[in-house]
């Protein structure tokens, strides 16, 4: 009793050396990069495939790989941690990260750069959740929600603006400067974290010797986690169900993840801690972390597309039309943290989730004649809910968790932001392939020859084209050309409309899980009852 009363004093009394503001900004200088390189080599696929003379469908294991070692590595950062150290754990991730970035821009041939981003992205993996862990130690309850903001505005806006930078660097230069600009960020965040940050003392290292590892546990997670991310990446274009390979591999993960489960459960020493799941708090901020990541990445890929495909924008354009949505989240975290540390994370949630859900209901009304400054004003009405969202959901997993509990939790709380994404993805291309083949069968009903409002305008485009020099026959041709062309257009429309309708739904039936949640007093304690 007197020995866990002193360690929990210890834990209570401890503080960083240095100012945890630098601290704060040094970690969030790696995880901002790391979660850039997620979305920044979309938009340079079709450069790395003709540079490496590969073909398109070739070239998406680029993106795949990193996204199966980075799932993998994302929960077991917690047990790695304590079994290396944070610190050296965390520069360990960083340093990989950085020489696995130079390697894949010198990479001679697609198979090596497939192997690069492998080992690229099993560095990023533990970059995330060590983050969040330093800084639930470094800061007090009182000021974690500021400490939050910082992390949150790396981690939400490197999204919004990766596919924009990959454009223009791969336009303006090479891809392979994607992944040079990663280095000196490395480096300077190497030095900084050499210097800075220091190991809690009631983190306590186990020695690898008198440590058992879980064979059985690390294999089932990465191959549960890892076909997992393949079949999210490649569903879609397989046709999902319908390919054997996703379905060999769906069972695979299902039975991988289902085992899985069992074993850690009972595990003496697992590697990931699921018991953290019977706090009713933590497994409620988990599953709205989860749905946080579907609506983020899911919105952030419709937006761009939607401009791009529909609107005629160019990436840099739209990239401008996505930037008022990074400024509000950068003004409005801070304000968050600070209302946090005044209101209980509960309420602010609910004002999140209302404000989210209405954002993606009002681009329901959406057309094809919008202009610019509507698009940029409904993408700041949604960063203003996310900004409401990941900071008080953040401060509610950890508020309730002892402090040697916060590397295991950091790790699952990431990857379910991480795996939403993935799901949020998937689940916004397959609506939109199948809503628009819906929606082209439901218009084509109507185009037909008894149809006189049809007719009408056939002969009206066609009198048009024979008055610019067409003969009969071709200027018909013509008309139903352009008529088929309008059809593909409003049947696209109608599935972006239908994909944020059901987004909208979605989050607004979030909206109960909050009072799942604990009562907490302002700056982050949880009320005693």
């Amino acid at each position: 009793m007197g020995a866990a009363t002193i360690t929990m004093n210890e834990a209570e009394a401890w503080r960083p050396a240095v100012n945890p503001w630098i601290i704060a900004v040094a970690v969030t200088l790696a995880t901002f990069m790391e979660v850039l390189d997620t979305s920044i080599a979309n938009v340079a696929l079709p450069h790395i495939a003709g540079s490496l003379s590969a073909g398109q469908d070739e070239s998406t294991w680029v993106l795949t790989s990193y996204l199966v070692s980075n799932a993998i590595v994302l929960p077991l950062s917690g047990w790695l941690s304590s079994i290396v150290g944070r610190k050296r754990f965390y520069m360990g991730c960083v340093a990989l990260f950085t020489v696995s970035s130079f390697l894949c821009g010198f990479a001679p041939n697609l198979p090596m750069l497939i192997i690069f981003r492998i080992l690229q992205g099993a560095g990023g993996g533990g970059l995330q959740p060590s983050e969040q862990a330093i800084l639930a130690d470094t800061f007090p309850p009182a000021k974690r929600g500021m400490a939050f903001a910082v992390y949150g505005v790396a981690v939400v806006m490197a999204p919004a603006i990766g596919p924009t930078l990959g454009g223009w660097i791969t336009d303006n230069f090479s891809w392979r400067w994607i992944f040079f600009v990663n280095i000196p960020v490395g480096i300077l965040s190497l030095m900084l974290t050499s210097r800075l940050i220091q190991d809690p003392p009631y983190l306590k290292r186990r020695k690898l010797s008198e440590t058992k590892i879980d064979y059985i546990g690390l294999g089932l997670v990465g191959l549960g986690l890892g076909t997992l991310q393949v079949i999210l990446d490649k569903g879609q274009r397989e046709d999902w169900f319908e390919s054997n390979f996703i379905v060999v591999l769906t069972v695979i993960s299902a039975a991988a993840l289902i085992f899985v489960v069992f074993w850690e459960w009972r595990h003496k020493d697992p590697i990931i801690d699921l018991h953290l799941f019977r706090n009713r708090t933590f497994a409620t901020s988990n599953f709205l972390m989860f749905m946080l990541g579907f609506a983020l990445l899911g919105s952030t890929l419709l937006l761009p597309l939607f401009m791009q495909t529909q609107l005629g924008y160019t990436a840099e354009r739209s990239g401008l039309a996505l930037m008022p949505g990074g400024f509000t989240i950068m003004v409005a975290m801070p304000v968050v943290g600070f209302l946090l540390s005044r209101y209980s994370p509960r309420w602010l949630m609910l004002f999140g989730l209302s404000m989210l859900s209405i954002s993606l209901f009002h681009m329901t009304t959406f057309d094809l004649s919008i202009d610019f400054h509507t698009v940029a004003m409904a993408r700041a009405y949604q960063a203003l809910g996310l900004a409401f969202l990941f900071v008080p959901i953040n401060t509610a997993a950890y508020s309730s968790l002892p402090r040697d509990k916060n590397n295991a939790a950091s790790g699952l709380m990431n990857l379910a932001r991480n795996i939403g994404g993935s799901v949020g993805i998937s689940f916004v291309t397959t609506g939109l392939a199948r809503r628009a083949q819906f929606h082209q069968v439901r218009l084509t009903e109507n185009l037909s020859a008894a149809n006189p409002q049809f007719q009408k305008m056939l002969q009206g485009m066609s009198g048009t084209f024979q008055g610019g020099g067409s003969g009969p026959a071709a200027a018909l041709q013509r008309a139903y050309a352009l008529a088929q062309a309008n059809l593909l257009r409003q049947a696209t429309m109608l599935a972006y409309i239908d994909n944020f309708w059901v987004l909208g739904v979605v989050i607004g039936c979030l909206i109960p899980c909050v009072f799942l949640i604990k009562k907490s007093k302002p700056g982050g304690g949880i009320a005693v009852h």
